[in-house]
């Protein structure tokens, strides 16, 4: 299986690595007069970071440059489903930063390693 972002093989597998974090609850917390102690008011589940890092590969530039205006496209405010090569799948997710680091010419093309930042809405 492969990893894909609403539906779109977007991906290469090797290298590939997604980690979720852990979903947090906010509150409100207000001293009273007359109460000992505070008030605390729960404002329910917030959200969660979700990190993605892998390697993008292509047989030229101007393919590469492709495939990072693809992923790029996807920093639209709207919300996406990343499904996992193990069947994990993500919803609601916005995509709050895509990064890439140094770029590799190989045998085979060019390759850059990317880091993706989503935050799931609860």
């Amino acid at each position: 299986m492969r990893v894909t972002l609403d539906g779109r093989a977007l991906f290469d597998q090797q290298r590939l690595e997604i980690e979720a974090g852990s979903f947090s609850r906010d509150s409100i917390e207000r001293a009273v007069p007359g109460l000992n102690g505070v008030l605390s008011i729960d404002l329910g589940q917030r959200g969660r970071k979700i990190k993605q890092t892998g390697t993008l590969r292509a047989k030229s530039r101007s393919q590469l440059d492709e495939r990072i205006n693809d992923i790029s496209a996807c920093m639209d405010g709207d919300t996406h489903t990343l499904i996992a090569a193990d069947g994990r799948q993500f919803s609601n997710l916005r995509m709050d930063s895509f990064t890439l680091g140094k770029e590799h010419i190989d045998g085979a093309g060019i390759s850059v390693d990317y880091e993706i930042v989503y935050t799931q809405l609860a």
